[in-house]
């Protein structure tokens, strides 16, 4: 239900709470704040299907415009703020959006994307001044608390892809003639049984919340009356003593999370008091099995993975009991029918590789202003199926194993290689910090496999650490699997969820 339902019963509990600095947002200012902004937008000239943009770091105003659009039947945007200025403006100029709501944090790119989205007929700023804007709080408090006129659909969000394979795609979902209060979150009829949300529920999102997951999931536990922890961004240390201090009963995280809590020191480790969680939800990225393992003997069996997407196409989910069971999956289907096919489009048997397509009444989505990527992601002969591109297969008991992204896949003297696998294997190497796998351009073998390493604190990168780590990947692997080449460098181009903008470092070695 909208927060405006919750504010009525129990308006001072925290909605929203930073985790660095106290800040709280209750329920009674979350409920009037969105209204208030709803009617600033709607006396903008914003009505349903229109799109409203936020450009800003992780701050409760973010959620106050993402019940504001979601109450008036708008679309909701947020923006990756590390962008360059050009790749938020195409964003925004993208998504049509009617109105830009930022920080006085992001004021350069804020200022710098105007000339580029002239539809923008609204820009406001929080936090401080920024040229070309108006003040967001002087708006809001000319504004009535009153619910904009008509009975508006239910708003959503429309957010773009990551861009891990290429520019980011606008995912846009219809709207339905339902407004806020006639239904639940379709969303939380997938997860919030299986999870266990309701009021009491502490959720911690270390994550920023212009992805997907953080966003869709605050909203989640909002709706049922819980509290929402939102850290300024991740640190490892950091996120377990706010599980500590918040008592923290629900939490998300992607596996490079993982990976640096478990690299802490021991002591550090065990200074921590994270028995309040029940429910450690991972996603975003595939957890290699040894890191969940060791995450389950720390944490205990409340790891719960799922398996979707930004275009929401279906979801498998899997428990810790299961995955100890089937270790590597990402569990059964929870939302669409799966399907494995191979390049044809026909279905390949239990335990066959292809590719990973979920099966629904209608494709949920359509990427905004491209209609071929939208046909692309879809089966050649079934339009209601629809794809992630991802490659993988399931077994006889319906559990799904993803084996890469299928733009990943390197052809190395005729031979796929999945880059997923060996940057598992790599991961928990006591030298290895960050790993991505890639295919070099290579005369004679089509594609050559390369490891790009960013050497943890006190190794040294260089031609001994490279052949150790290619020995070391001798004995896990087939040497057809073992990079003929492994390259040192400072910084991987990762999302702040954990994906690798693979494109950005192929292109580099093309250049």
């Amino acid at each position: 239900m909208h927060p405006g339902r919750i504010a009525a019963r129990t308006p001072d509990k925290p909605a929203v709470v930073m985790s660095d600095t106290g800040e709280t947002l209750t329920y009674r200012r979350l409920d009037e704040r969105s209204l208030r902004l709803a009617r600033v937008l709607y006396d903008a000239g914003l009505r349903p299907g229109d799109d409203v943009v936020v450009l800003a770091e992780n701050d409760p105003r973010c959620i106050e415009v993402y019940w504001a659009a979601v109450g008036s039947g708008l679309y909701v945007t947020a923006v990756d703020h590390h962008l360059q200025p050009g790749e938020a403006a195409y964003i925004v100029d993208d998504c049509d959006a009617a109105a830009v709501i930022t920080s006085a944090a992001q004021a350069a790119t804020a200022t710098a994307i105007v000339d580029a989205t002239p539809r923008v007929r609204l820009r406001l700023a929080f936090g401080g001044a920024v040229a070309g804007h108006d003040d967001y709080e002087a708006a809001l408090a000319a504004a009535p608390a009153e619910p904009v006129p008509g009975n508006p659909p239910r708003g959503k969000d429309m957010l773009y892809s990551s861009g891990t394979t290429g520019r980011p795609k606008g995912v846009k979902p219809p709207l339905s003639d339902k407004g806020i209060d006639d239904g639940p979150d379709p969303l939380l009829a997938v997860f919030g049984p299986v999870y266990g949300f309701d009021a009491d529920t502490v959720y911690l999102s270390p994550a920023p919340l212009y992805h997907a997951a953080p966003l869709r999931f605050a909203a989640m536990v909002l709706s049922v009356g819980g509290t929402v922890v939102v850290m300024p961004r991740f640190d490892a240390e950091a996120s377990l003593a706010a599980i500590e201090r918040f008592r923290a009963t629900h939490s998300q995280w992607v596996p490079t999370m993982f990976v640096r809590m478990l690299k802490l020191p021991d002591d550090v480790r065990a200074r921590y008091d994270i028995s309040s969680l029940r429910v450690a939800v991972h996603a975003a990225a595939p957890c290699p099995v040894e890191v969940k393992r060791r995450m389950i003997d720390w944490w205990g069996p409340v790891l719960h993975e799922y398996y979707g997407s930004t275009e929401a196409l279906g979801v498998t989910m899997i428990d810790s009991h299961e995955w100890l069971a089937h270790p590597g999956s990402v569990g059964r289907s929870r939302l669409g029918v799966l399907r494995v096919c191979d390049e044809s489009g026909a279905e390949v048997p239990a335990g066959a590789t292809g590719l990973v397509y979920f099966e629904r009444d209608v494709l949920p989505f359509a990427y905004h202003k491209d209609a071929t990527k939208t046909v692309e992601a879809q089966h050649p002969t079934h339009p209601n199926w629809g794809t992630n591109g991802d490659i993988g297969h399931v077994d006889a008991d319906g559990y799904l194993y993803l084996t890469d992204r299928r733009a990943f896949t390197i052809i190395s003297g005729g031979v796929n290689v999945y880059p997923q696998e060996i940057e598992d294997a790599l991961a928990l190497h006591p030298a290895v910090l960050d790993v991505a796998v890639i295919g070099v351009p290579d005369e004679d073998l089509g594609e050559r496999v390369t490891a790009v390493v960013r050497a943890a604190p006190g190794a040294t990168p260089g031609p001994a650490l490279a052949t150790e780590l290619q020995d070391f990947l001798g004995e896990r692997l087939s040497r057809r699997k073992v990079p003929r080449t492994v390259d040192f460098v400072d910084e991987l181009p990762r999302t702040e969820t954990g994906k690798l903008r693979k494109h950005v470092l192929r292109a580099r070695y093309a250049r």
